[in-house]
């Protein structure tokens, strides 16, 4: 409850207050021992607080496209408005390792523990998938500086590969548009480098076999993040990791 008498900035700070403390445990889910929440519930429970609350995605004034690109790579920007408040956000556009992407393919120095030396990592070209993704990531990101959710990045705030720390020896390379997409930050111990994967229904068919075979949830998100657009654009190999995914939960509960 708001006292009648209080100042902007104490609603201000009551409203912080209720937010930072508000229970997520309905609509957050748990990746990798690390908490998620997705931006569509994030902006549920938002609007509950704040009704007349207003978000912006920002455009490129050059292009016109909701990204922003550099040398460095792509970013998105955007805001959320509440109370009088606008907290903005920047969010670069990545891959699932967590590495920045651009709008053209290029490759990256990686260190290797099993060689014991540097190996040429290759990152793929943002599709507008990718770009969406970092969009709707950064529009939560903006919601917690209000308070809601604030609480889940005193962790980490992302999932990459530990194993691999990129160096400042990065080339691009001119080759054509090639596909592939995307968000958090510390210990994973995924594999460090992919199998090959001769054809796409072969890969189909042992992604299949791995979702059939995982024994906890921890193992269903590792894999999901090795083959997110495998996984993503086969509607079969989905509905299978949702199954599993449950039937696991159902186990272990």
């Amino acid at each position: 409850m708001i006292p009648a008498d209080a100042t902007a900035d104490e609603r201000r700070s009551l409203m912080f207050n209720a937010l930072y403390s508000a229970d997520l445990s309905e609509e957050t889910e748990k990746k990798a021992n690390l908490t998620y929440i997705s931006w569509s519930q994030a902006w549920k429970v938002f609007k509950i607080f704040y009704p007349s609350a207003t978000y912006k995605i920002f455009t490129n004034p050059n292009t016109g496209l909701p990204v922003f690109e550099s040398e460095m790579g792509l970013m998105v920007h955007t805001s959320v408005q509440a109370d009088g408040i606008e907290y903005e956000d920047w969010l670069p556009v990545m891959d699932y390792n967590n590495r920045a992407m651009k709008s053209v393919p290029y490759t990256i120095q990686v260190y290797d523990k099993q060689s014991k030396q540097y190996i040429e990592k290759r990152i793929e070209a943002a599709t507008t998938f990718d770009c969406n993704s970092a969009i709707q990531r950064s529009m939560v990101r903006a919601i917690a500086r209000h308070g809601l959710g604030l609480y889940i990045y005193n962790g980490f705030e992302h999932i990459c590969d530990d194993s691999e720390q990129p160096t400042n020896n990065v080339t691009t390379q001119q080759k054509g548009n090639v596909n592939q997409p995307v968000q958090r930050q510390q210990n994973n111990t995924r594999s460090q480098v992919k199998p090959v994967q001769p054809t796409v229904k072969d890969e189909a068919a042992t992604i299949k076999a791995e979702i059939i075979a995982a024994k906890d949830v921890t193992s269903l998100v590792s894999l999901y993040l090795d083959y997110t657009e495998a996984i993503e654009s086969n509607p079969e190999l989905k509905n299978l990791l949702t199954n599993r995914k449950k039937a696991l939960k159902t186990l272990n509960s």
